[in-house]
């Protein structure tokens, strides 16, 4: 039976193209060799697409498709088949009726774990065919335990234990002795309790932590595409100093310390990737509050072609990005991608013929052929400091984390007026407005005129979830308030309608919005003038700069976001036409 299944398997992809005889003959050597399913095999070695050869099977087999994150599963369907099972034999029971029961695999040819299923079970089986990654996703959504359960029963368990003691200080208490803290924050539970805290914040692609105590618990927030969700359930306020200290162990704290702010990191291997994790603690009137930013370097995408930017702007970048010298900034608020794009930018250029150093506080991503200094204001080295050294190590192109103060821009335009290239960020909401902001720090505007090539002001946009994306007409009254303009056709917005992929949120991923001011010789004019914000703006925008709100329209017209999330991220009255 499964000799004639893969002969079936391999007439048709053969017949259809998909992969080539030579090919085939090589991963079915390979099968011979080590086992293992064709599919899989022939994934892997990169012939077909998973996408593809789902398609095919189904076709082939008379096996129908179905898209997991659509459905609701019955738990007591769920119950048929153990965890251990599903995980070993990557499988999903989605439903039972009489005496069969319907399960979702990703490959129908492996007849030997359809035959331990139906023997497991008693039922007769039917299938459908699914991706890899859907069933995976679904196991952890039907059978894994959320960190908020798990964490009532370690709760539960620790008050029936009577060798662990419950610790709290109290309001006004200095302390308490930090001999016991630390004895607690090494106990199992309070371990277990911060791990499934921060695994819970990775699987749920969280970008931040936040840990908060109230007047009876302690809140757990995450930072998901943007948008703070708090915890379905919290641990009791007993917990607080426990689980603080475990974290202040893991970034090498000072546990004793409670009345100043300290700031940390620490790394750990979680879900078979390695995640960083950036602390900062911070005392407050009901006790330490802690944040925590995720960056998870598997998940970085350091192409600009990839960030989401419109055509225009990328091709803009591209191009200021080989003149030889002068002053490249990105700018905008906090948490809004500047970093990522800088890391993009530097990444496009690098090159074995230049000399690349960066200064950076800290280092978040590592960059091959690149020379990283990490800034360490404690002990003396700042950027302004770790510059001056590297202009005496014969950089070619400079990247600067963050542009702080007067010292630190001051030699950094210098260093673009000596024939180099000089990449950073700053924190302002628009474009021009980084020129106003960098005249207000102290620099003279000849001197941003001769070294200021371009200035790109960006945002982060919640993507529509693919799997329930619908479209969403306008009334022609909300279009004419948003000064949207239509040739000849009703524009079209779309928006997510919730579902078990995105967490019933509409949105899954985020998307870049930029906006790209090039100085040109008018822009310089205005700036020697000293001309205000929305004159630069004016004059940018004849010259045909996409401000952030127009960018965030087209947008939400081509359906990759909703008009409710960039009216929330953008400001301004800018037009934009239907196409």
């Amino acid at each position: 039976m499964i000799a004639t299944l893969r002969e079936r398997l391999t007439k048709i992809l053969i017949e259809k193209k998909l992969v080539k005889e030579k090919d085939l003959s090589n991963a079915l050597a390979a099968q011979k060799e080590r086992g293992g399913s064709l599919s899989d095999i022939l994934v892997g070695m990169g012939l077909v697409s998973k996408g593809d050869l789902m398609i095919t099977l189904s076709q082939e087999l008379g096996i129908p498709p179905i898209n997991l994150s659509r459905c609701k599963v019955d738990p007591q369907v769920i119950k048929l088949i153990p965890k251990k099972t599903a995980k070993h034999y990557n499988i999903l029971p989605i439903s039972k009726m009489g005496g069969t029961l319907t399960v979702a695999v990703s490959d129908p040819l492996n007849i030997l774990a359809i035959d331990d299923i139906k023997t497991l079970t008693g039922f007769k089986i039917n299938l459908a065919i699914t991706t890899d990654k859907d069933i995976r996703d679904a196991i952890g959504q039907y059978y894994e335990e959320t960190a908020y359960i798990a964490i009532e029963k370690i709760v539960e368990g620790m008050q029936e234990e009577s060798d662990i003691k419950m610790i709290e200080a109290h309001e006004g208490e200095s302390s308490v002795a930090s001999s016991e803290l630390l004895k607690l924050t090494q106990e199992a539970p309070v371990v277990k309790i911060t791990n499934l805290i921060l695994s819970e914040a990775v699987s749920l692609r969280a970008s931040d932590i936040l840990i908060e105590p109230t007047d009876n618990a302690l809140r757990i927030r995450y930072r998901v595409d943007g948008i703070l969700q708090e915890a379905e359930k919290h641990p009791p306020k007993v917990l607080h100093g426990a689980i603080i200290s475990r974290l202040k162990v893991m970034s090498t704290l000072d546990i004793a310390e409670r009345r100043l702010p300290q700031d940390g990191r620490f790394k750990i291997k979680l879900h078979g990737r390695i995640v960083d994790f950036r602390v900062s603690v911070l005392p407050s009137s009901k006790g330490e509050k802690v944040a925590l930013r995720i960056l998870d370097k598997s998940q970085a995408m350091l192409n600009i072609d990839s960030l989401g930017f419109d055509k225009r702007s990328v091709d803009e970048i591209k191009r200021c990005t080989t003149r030889p010298h002068g002053m490249i900034l990105i700018c905008g608020p906090t948490g809004c991608g500047k970093t990522t794009t800088l890391y993009s930018i530097l990444n496009h250029i690098n090159s074995p013929e230049d000399n690349v150093v960066t200064v950076e506080d800290p280092v978040e991503y590592l960059i091959e052929g690149v020379n990283q200094v990490t800034s360490r204001p404690d002990i003396g080295l700042t950027f302004a400091g770790a510059l001056r050294s590297i202009l005496r190590q014969d950089p070619d192109i400079i990247m600067i984390g963050e542009i702080r103060d007067l010292e630190t821009v001051d030699i950094a335009i210098k260093a673009a007026l000596t024939g180099h290239l000089v990449l950073s960020t700053l924190h302002t909401t628009t474009a021009p407005g980084s020129i106003i902001r960098l005249v207000n720090m102290g620099v003279e505007p000849f001197l941003m005129t001769s070294s200021l090539i371009m200035v790109g002001a960006q945002r982060l946009v919640r993507k529509i979830c693919p799997n329930c994306k619908e479209p969403h007409e306008l009334s022609d009254e909300v279009l004419k308030k948003l000064k949207i303009k239509q040739s000849g056709k009703k524009a079209v917005f779309y928006r997510g309608k919730g579902c078990n992929a995105c967490l019933n949120t509409g949105y899954k991923g985020r998307v870049g919005l930029i906006e790209v001011l090039v100085l040109s010789p008018s822009i310089r004019a205005l700036i020697l003038e000293g001309a205000q914000e929305y004159r630069i703006m004016d004059q940018a925008r004849r010259e045909g700069m996409m401000s952030l709100r127009e960018n965030g329209l087209q947008a939400a017209l081509y359906g990759i976001t909703t008009l409710d999330e960039v009216l929330r991220v953008t400001v301004g009255d800018q037009e934009i036409e239907a196409k």
